[in-house]
């Protein structure tokens, strides 16, 4: 039966209404009890109502329904009666849980059996804190800062003390500030910041980032600033290798170093859920590869165990990046002196080679070149593959969109089949690279794949989950599961 205008109104306001219930409950959990909600790995800390909603809106994907509030409201509400300590907890996957139990089942019992690990702990939060310097401050330095602020919670895991740069000019501080708080691309910084001129420190959501100007990886000395066993994150590209990345480890307080560019040598290139169990406590020096390599890995993994990869080309359409002309000027590159703003550039990319860093059965298998055009962030990678196994369109598209939603991939893969969406559509995506179903072609063992990716945000995303494997902050997962997918900090974009 078809719902009245005034009635579909209604109903709507009254949803509305419970999910501005929720935030300051969320928020409660969130600030008191280091516990992070979320909607089938979408975070709903910090969120507008709206973005409520639409988290509900999205579990339609997962069981084709959507997510009632009215039963989400009272499970948030009972969650803050119990004294919780730190964790994630998934409360569609909670409820779900809780609806498959015997009638009669009380939901404060439930919870209580369910969470006993962390019941009563009020706030307690068993993981060390680990210091972060970001080592240079440009496109992904400042995304990194962003997202490090956002998951600031009550201190524990990653925190961000500083960042070192070279000083520009006098007004230095100012500008790096104005850059963090306003971007062309990714829009404003959600929050307030603060400079300090006197103590060279930028305040960004109540976390004190300390500036330090040098120009010299290892000549620094963290602890003046009380920065102990820290993660530098080389965001520069000016060293590649373990000589030159070594460098950071001669400093006072640094312990680990993550570079976020492809390593050379025998440096782990780290795609995160491919083999991001490959990092030990012995690892001093790792590296987050590319962009183009942490979208197209997760994609090929899943179709090289479905149907069996022989060999294949990658082909990225790539947005400019900054070390392009912006007019005809001299440059080292081949073809990349002429204005970045104005042509389509040939150039080369490795990661088709990066990619079997990570997945060493694609070894030998696959080539791959690039082509900059002009725009500023959002590329795409088009996977021309010859399979071991034929396969049609819809196999391909159903098993990667149930890949994207159900599988140990989830945060790195998502899928979209609207005949509308452009690059624009994906600025933010927090996924390393989101398969859109309608340009799949397949014939029998011939398959095209197109990949789309944030390659400044989606990648950045990817480096933070590095950076949290390597420090071991990602607090325990409820419901309990095999293989648990933690909150994402904001809801993809893409998804909902």
């Amino acid at each position: 039966m078809t719902q009245s205008s005034d009635s579909c109104l209604d109903s709507w306001m009254g949803r509305e209404a419970l999910a501005e219930a929720m935030i300051p409950v969320i928020g409660r959990l969130y600030r008191e009890n280091n516990v992070v909600t979320s909607i089938h790995g979408r975070s709903l800390i910090n969120k507008s109502s709206m973005n409520i909603l639409k988290a509900h809106r999205f579990a339609r994907r997962m069981s084709n329904a959507e997510l009632p509030l009215e039963e989400t409201a009272p499970l948030l509400d009972a969650l803050a009666g119990l004294e919780l300590g730190a964790a994630a907890i998934d409360i569609a996957l909670l409820n779900e849980k809780f609806k498959a139990q015997a009638p009669g089942t009380s939901l404060e019992g439930f919870l209580r059996e369910e969470l006993a690990a962390i019941v009563g702990r009020r706030g307690a939060d068993d993981r060390t804190s680990t210091d972060v310097v970001l080592y240079g401050f440009g496109r992904i330095g400042r995304l990194l800062a962003r997202l490090l602020i956002e998951k600031a919670g009550g201190g524990h895991g990653l925190r961000l003390r500083a960042i070192v740069v070279r000083k520009g000019a006098e007004n230095d501080l100012a500008k790096r500030a104005s850059l963090l708080r306003r971007d062309s691309v990714h829009g404003s910084f959600e929050g307030t910041i603060r400079v300090d001129e006197e103590a060279n420190t930028i305040t960004a959501n109540g976390v004190q980032i300390q500036v330090i100007y040098s120009d010299n990886p290892s000549t620094v000395d963290y602890t003046a600033y009380g920065i102990k066993d820290a993660l530098v994150v080389d965001n520069t590209g000016r060293w590649r290798d373990a000589e030159g990345l070594s460098q950071h480890l001669q400093s006072k307080g640094v312990a680990r170093v993550l570079l976020t560019a492809p390593g050379k040598g025998d440096l782990k290139n780290i795609v995160h859920g491919i083999n991001h169990r490959d990092i030990q406590d012995s690892d001093t020096i790792v590296t987050a590869a590319s962009c183009t390599t942490n979208a197209i890995t997760p994609v090929l993994k899943a179709l090289n165990d479905k149907f069996g990869v022989i060999h294949g080309h990658v082909e990225t359409v790539h947005s400019f990046t900054n070390d392009q002309n912006l007019i005809d000027n001299f440059h080292k590159g081949d073809r990349r002196g002429r204005s970045a703003a104005l042509n389509m550039v040939i150039t080369e990319t490795g990661a088709a080679k990066a990619v079997a860093k990570a997945l060493p059965e694609l070894q030998g298998k696959l080539t791959g070149n690039a082509i900059r055009v002009p725009t500023p962030d959002v590329s795409m990678a088009i996977l021309n593959l010859n399979l071991e196994n034929g396969t049609t369109k819809d196999e391909v598209n159903n098993y990667l969109r149930e890949m994207s939603l159900h599988s140990a991939l989830r945060k790195q893969i998502d899928y979209i089949d609207s005949p509308e969406v452009v690059s624009t559509d994906f600025v933010g995506s927090r996924r390393a690279g989101i398969v859109d179903g309608l340009a799949t072609i397949a014939n029998d063992k011939n398959l095209v794949v197109y990949v789309w990716y944030d390659n400044e945000f989606g990648y950045s995303c990817q480096v933070v989950r590095v950076m949290e494997e390597m420090a071991g902050v990602n607090p325990p997962f409820f419901p309990a599961q095999e293989a648990p997918v933690a909150a994402e900090p904001a809801l993809d974009a893409v998804s909902v």
